[in-house]
């Protein structure tokens, strides 16, 4: 598979490396924090879901109006001003340990923070990619992506757990500072040339409606929303709880847990690799929905066999299965997204199926947290396997992703 095409798109490079330094940035982020709050803070299985569910707020709230605003003007200063809120949000971290003001409340305010920089800014970034690279481009451009983002979860937990040793957490978000501010500086040189166009209605909540309108009719982004959300609600409830249960429940050490993370980029890597592949021999659609199957068997393992498999070895295996599995569904899901799009709705389709299917992912993290707290600390991993596979299981048998083998064309209205 040759990727070298898209690199000789000017500016592509730029973009791809940015990329991979957010991405790293981001992978010390989703490491650290959750460590800081367990260990520093010695917080509680409802408190880390709480944690999560802050940080998946700001999808349900802005990721609508963001759209619309979104549709009408140039996304890449956007792009930018997300990456540079971002590290204002990570610095305040150490900043407040060092005078010792640093709480969970802190923390919620930091993942809320972050999780509006990821709604906004992020769909921003989605939009920026198809502006550079064409529609015809976006499955490659998007596994290319995918590449940096595995690279970056293959070395980042490596530097993450090197950082927590030498400096301790909260100052290892300084260095995920750094390299975020490099992203945003790369991206201050891209020349994009941004084509806006005037909105048909400029009312606000017409221009709303038209969005939520398009997604509602069409079948294949509605029962696509709909699989994926309930992934969605399922994969927060582990994620809420599954670095507290390493860390209390299989007694892993901070540096072990943080190189098991190394586990994620293999993952996605070998999806990122094979997915394009894949989704041409069996299709979009079935593709999609194995990859929901795969990380609920990543769940099921970590938590029913617990005393059969090394610690390590077990949560290194999950989070494997979880990035294979999600590199393959979100693949597929943002192409055919795009796919069924015309150019003037991108924006507010983004961000309205987003917003779809963040709409569960909140209260799985709070449900996760209480389950964590009040029956065994392994039970909302183990039900999010098996709500995972039964996810996929639906999805199959509701037909028309399992029947979608090509892409379908765009019609450009």
């Amino acid at each position: 598979m040759h990727h070298d095409s898209l690199f000789r798109i000017p500016g592509y490079a730029r973009l791809w490396s940015s990329i991979l330094l957010s991405n790293l940035g981001g992978q010390i982020t989703m490491i650290v924090l959750p460590l800081t709050a367990v260990v520093l803070l010695n917080a509680s299985p409802t408190q880390m879901g709480l944690l999560g569910a802050m940080e998946l707020l700001p999808f349900v709230l802005f990721s609508l109006p963001a759209g619309v605003y979104l549709d009408r003007i140039r996304k890449l200063p956007v792009y930018i001003a997300g990456e540079l809120l971002m590290v204002a949000l990570l610095a305040s971290v150490p900043l407040a340990w060092q005078f010792d003001l640093l709480n969970m409340t802190w923390l919620y305010v930091v993942g809320f923070g972050a999780g509006m920089v990821y709604t906004v800014a992020g769909s921003a970034s989605q939009i920026v990619l198809t502006q550079l690279v064409g529609r015809d481009q976006l499955v490659k451009a998007h596994a290319q992506n995918a590449i940096a983002g595995s690279t970056a979860e293959v070395i980042g937990p490596g530097i993450a757990g090197i950082l927590i040793k030498l400096l301790g957490g909260p100052l290892t978000l300084l260095v995920d500072c750094l390299l975020v501010l490099c992203s945003a500086i790369m991206l201050k040189g891209l020349n994009l040339k941004e084509r806006v166009a005037p909105p048909k209605h400029s009312h606000f909540g017409r221009q709303l409606q038209a969005g939520l309108a398009f997604v509602s009719s069409q079948s294949l982004l509605i029962q696509s929303a709909m699989v994926v959300g309930t992934w969605q609600f399922f994969s927060q409830m582990a994620l809420s709880t599954q670095v507290i249960y390493a860390i209390r429940e299989l007694e892993m050490s901070e540096e072990n847990l943080s190189l098991s993370f190394m586990a994620l980029g293999i993952g996605s890597i070998a999806s990122g690799l094979t997915g394009p592949r894949l989704s041409k021999a069996i299709g979009p659609g079935p593709t999609l929905l194995f990859g929901v199957g795969l990380t609920g068997l990543g769940w099921i393992q970590l938590a029913l066999f617990k005393d059969q498999i090394p610690a390590v070895i077990g949560f290194a295996l999950m989070l494997m299965c979880f990035a294979a599995g999600a590199t393959l569904l979100f693949i597929n899901f943002l192409s055919i997204r795009q796919s069924v799009t015309p150019a003037a709705m991108l924006g507010r389709m983004t961000t309205t199926m987003r917003w779809l299917i963040m709409i569960p992912a909140g209260p799985g993290a709070l449900l996760g947290g209480w389950l964590g707290e009040h029956a065994l600390m392994s039970t909302p991993i183990l039900l999010a396997g098996i709500g995972s596979v039964l996810t996929a299981s639906v999805g199959l048998a509701m037909g028309s992703l399992r029947h979608l083998r090509v892409l379908p064309q765009t019609p450009e209205a």
